[in-house]
């Protein structure tokens, strides 16, 4: 039996070899792109906000502040309670940029719908191309427009960024969430590297105003209440019409989860919405966790009982190097270097609680978005 058990080990091994060098290899080890698009086309930057006050009075500058030579921002008062309006008619009267403001009516159809309210604000946006953000994020730099603008192209019409979290000194959970944030961005830069994009993140994703309305916008996915970024890229993107951006001054910085609670409850959405992804991404995304989930726990069984050990403990320690030569370069690429050191135990931690959150998802889903 226990030979059966070690034949399973090597294949599982093999199948985390082909993810990590061939596949998630293909973005960690590439080479920054030196070729970008000089034109500067007109941009509408377009946030939805909801009950942002505060997040606007503070991130707002950074967006205005942007050195474009042509730009708007269209704001999006998603059916907001608190002083969000009045703070978003503060900074159309006071800045230099121009500014519009869609305000959003509650609608019984499509209540509590970001979904909706984006679909207004693309309709209200007075440019062909667009870049979104949330109103909790920044920019990296004053070149943010520029460098995800310049990956545009005839071919290209949607353009995938990276979207990190502000780091918080002495935190776990911080930690913990900029490293899941790490690996999904490998996943998504590495198949959209061979021609298989399959998801963008709203906190820093662009596309053109025609490519929105050809595919019928949210449509087809409108009455979930996420993946107004995910499921939209998983239906839309191609190995043609997509590009990555990930170049440092390209990144936008989020405020991240303070709490487990808050936390747990946004991996469940984040889980729950990957069901509807296409067939052949769900089933290479399953296989990559399942391996990695095998791995783990038939090394456990095979050291237990001390069956060939010494192979078992060489093959550990090989894919461990591996791994931290792929996080060691991703982390320098998007500027997360401070994470490289607990990937081993991130990794472990990660698999055990998507383990518990997939089976939590099944028994009920989750009702607080």
């Amino acid at each position: 039996m226990l030979e059966y058990v070690f034949i399973a080990f090597l294949v599982i091994f093999c199948i985390q070899f082909f993810y990590h060098i061939v596949l998630f290899g293909k973005f960690s080890f590439s080479k920054k792109s030196t070729v970008k698009n000089t034109a500067t086309p007109k941009i509408s930057v377009i946030v939805c906000a909801k009950n942002e006050a505060e997040n606007l009075l503070k991130n707002l500058p950074f967006i205005l502040g942007q050195k474009y030579p042509n730009f708007e921002v269209v704001l999006i008062n998603d059916c907001s309670y608190d002083s969000t309006l009045e703070i978003m008619e503060k900074f159309k009267a006071e800045s230099s940029v121009p500014v519009k403001i869609v305000d959003v009516a509650p609608n019984e159809q499509f209540w509590g719908s970001k979904k909706y309210a984006l679909t207004l604000g693309i309709k209200a946006a007075s440019n062909e191309h667009l870049i979104l953000t949330d109103a909790d994020c920044i920019p990296n730099s004053e070149h943010w427009i520029a460098e995800v603008i310049s990956n545009f192209s005839n071919k290209h019409q949607l353009v995938l960024g990276y979207g990190g979290y502000h780091k918080i000194k002495k935190s776990f959970l911080n930690k913990l969430i900029r490293f899941e944030t790490l690996l999904t961005a490998i996943q998504y830069f590495s198949f959209l590297k061979i021609g298989m994009p399959y998801m963008g993140v709203g906190r820093n994703i662009a596309y053109t105003k025609s490519l929105f309305f050809s595919a019928n916008g949210f449509v087809n996915h409108m009455k979930i209440k996420s993946g107004d970024d995910d499921l939209f890229v998983n239906q839309i993107a191609n190995k043609n019409n997509t590009a990555a951006v990930y170049s440092l001054e390209s990144h936008t910085l989020s405020s991240p989860k303070t709490t487990f609670k808050d936390w747990i409850l946004q991996k469940r959405r984040h889980i729950s919405t990957a069901t509807h992804y296409k067939f052949n991404h769900k089933f290479l995304l399953g296989l990559f966790f399942c391996s990695q989930l095998l791995f783990f726990v038939i090394a456990t069984i095979l050291l237990a009982f001390l069956y060939k050990w010494k192979i078992v403990c060489g093959i550990i320690l090989f894919r461990t190097i591996i791994w931290y030569v792929l996080i060691y370069n991703t982390s320098k690429k998007l500027n997360e270097k401070d994470l490289i050191l607990f990937a081993p135990f991130f990794e472990i931690f990660l698999i055990l609680l998507q383990l518990i959150i997939f089976i939590k998802n099944l028994i009920s889903k989750p009702k607080s978005w």
